[in-house]
């Protein structure tokens, strides 16, 4: 199973509502989410800095694919704009993919 790691900023004094909007998130994201067979999703947070990581059963590449030509993950990526900062791929409407440097199993 490949794993995808992505980095971004929460806006300051945007935390409460970052997390807000997570704990509600949208069950038609949610059901793209496991169509793109992403799995063990998590983020991070920490000096208004994000960490977020998750497994794809399908590969990095499918993941991206499903993503991309969803209208949901438009949709989100603009309902989020005013919480977070994140630099995106033009062509995986993504985070770009951080490369991995160390693996301990």
């Amino acid at each position: 199973m490949e794993r995808y790691a992505w980095r971004a900023k929460v806006k300051e004094g945007m935390l409460d509502e970052y997390i807000k909007r997570h704990d509600a998130i949208w069950p038609e994201l949610s059901e793209l989410l496991k169509k793109a067979g992403i799995k063990n999703y998590t983020i991070w947070y920490n000096n208004n800095d994000l960490f977020g990581y998750y497994e794809c059963e399908f590969g990095v590449e499918y993941a991206a694919k499903v993503q991309s030509e969803s209208p949901i993950v438009d949709k989100w990526n603009e309902y989020m704009k005013d919480v977070m900062v994140m630099e995106m791929d033009p062509v995986t409407k993504a985070q770009p993919l951080m490369r991995q440097v160390f693996y301990f199993e």
